[in-house]
């Protein structure tokens, strides 16, 4: 019986080490994400706000993925996800795991958009993909969607003024 025990257990333990660990999403009203938008560092951070439902976010989004890995030493990507609450389970966790997401993904999830939209940039309309890249000695904020080429060109002009 004592083997019996200790061989559902081991099956138990072995079939749960097969399973990938569960995505574990950060949500924030704005003011948790605002943080995202003001880091101080050395690093120059690219802070693209996307979801699932927007096809030119899913079409940008992996330059933003490129960049991230090809500027790991200076450059921090950050997604903020403006996917719907009810969706995180059945299209923003699927899509995160799917396109193996390496950037940092954080949720916002704040009604208050006419609040919170003129906190990003007072020019932003509330229309998506938007991005917005800083460092210690300047930002700008894009309303648009780039080529790998065009972010990496834009990326660029903020290495010289640091």
């Amino acid at each position: 019986m004592k083997y019996l025990l200790v061989l559902v257990i081991l099956l138990n333990l072995a079939c749960k080490s097969d399973q990938k660990d569960p995505i574990i999403l950060e949500v924030h009203d704005f003011t948790g994400i605002a943080p995202y938008l003001e880091l101080k560092g050395s690093k120059t951070y690219v802070v693209n706000f996307w979801a699932t439902w927007c096809a030119p976010c899913v079409k940008e989004l992996p330059h933003f993925e490129t960049l991230q890995e090809n500027y790991s030493d200076s450059v921090e990507v950050i997604l903020v996800s403006l996917d719907f609450p009810h969706q995180y389970e059945t299209k923003l966790k699927p899509f995160i795991q799917k396109y193996n997401l390496k950037s940092k993904v954080v949720v916002l999830d704040d009604p208050d958009m006419n609040s919170w939209i003129p906190k990003v940039d007072p020019q932003w309309d509330g229309a998506i993909p938007v991005t917005l890249i800083y460092n210690a000695s300047k930002r700008l904020f894009y309303s648009r969607t780039f080529t790998y080429k065009e972010l990496e060109s834009e990326l660029k002009t903020f290495f010289k003024n640091l």
